[in-house]
């Protein structure tokens, strides 16, 4: 009987993807969902990374909202600060109203 491969969970699709976003750059919810193969559905990314521990090697922090801000968390206090604190430390950044250039900023995939 042969054995079938067991098939990666939406979450852990998603957690791959989000590991390949380069330093110095950011990632929309929608294009880590797309990239996942989970088109349309952003709002899973956010709950992927709402399930994140601490201590994570998943760079949360390089996903971004389409608009190009940082999107406010339920996990506590400041998490917004602490992401954009995280990138602007990485060289990204952001305008006097809180927004990514995502035409400079943004990752693209090659090949």
């Amino acid at each position: 009987m042969t054995r079938k491969a067991k098939e990666p969970s939406s979450y852990q699709r998603l957690y791959a993807v989000i590991r390949k976003v380069p330093r110095g750059r950011v990632a929309t919810y929608g294009q880590i969902a797309t990239l996942a193969g989970l088109d349309g559905q952003a709002r899973q990314v956010g709950y992927a990374l709402a399930a994140i521990g601490r201590g994570s090697a998943v760079p949360w922090h390089r996903v971004i909202n389409a608009q190009g801000r940082v999107s406010l968390r339920r996990s506590g206090p400041g998490g917004s600060i602490v992401q954009q604190q995280l990138l602007e430390r990485e060289g990204v950044g952001f305008d006097a109203g809180g927004r990514v250039a995502l035409a400079r900023y943004q990752w693209r995939r090659r090949g």
